[in-house]
């Protein structure tokens, strides 16, 4: 039997280990309100071996981040892939309240509105900005590439 897509086994990212030494998959945070959009991400990422946290809003977003940046001893997500718009809060509202708390998380954020002002804001902030629509290959190289560098 053909697979449906093909099989990237370069792009397995490498696991961290938790406080017991134990193999933990990367954990990677994805914040989408469109319903669609988010299980499309969620699942191509699970499939590349990722632990996927959704997030179905900027407000339940908010909280997950906050908890990540002020509560916990030990930041948990390894990269953040979020929508720009988003009721509550946006993508890039958020991603400056994690830059402003000096966490260096790797953020993606994907967008449907891209202009010049949300590009620059974005690498402002040292965040990756994918158009809507964008390539799921594109996308799973970056993720990878930043949980890389980020090890």
């Amino acid at each position: 039997m053909t697979p449906l897509r093909p099989s990237y086994p370069e792009l397995a990212p490498a696991n961290r280990r938790d406080r017991f030494g134990a193999r933990q998959p990367k954990r990677v945070m994805v914040a989408e309100d469109d319903p669609e959009m988010r299980r499309l991400v969620a699942d191509t990422l699970r499939k590349d071996g990722y632990e996927v946290v959704e997030v179905p809003d900027g407000g339940r977003m908010l909280v997950r981040v906050t908890d990540e940046c002020f509560r916990s001893s030990m930041h948990t997500i390894d990269l953040i892939v979020s929508d720009v718009r988003m009721p509550v809060c946006s993508g890039l509202e958020i991603v400056r309240a994690i830059r402003d708390s000096g966490w260096t998380v790797p953020v993606i954020l994907m967008t449907a509105f891209g202009d010049d002002e949300t590009r620059d804001r974005a690498t402002g902030m040292n965040a990756l900005l994918f158009d809507k629509p964008f390539d799921l290959d594109d996308l799973r190289s970056a993720v990878f590439s930043l949980v890389r560098s980020g090890s």
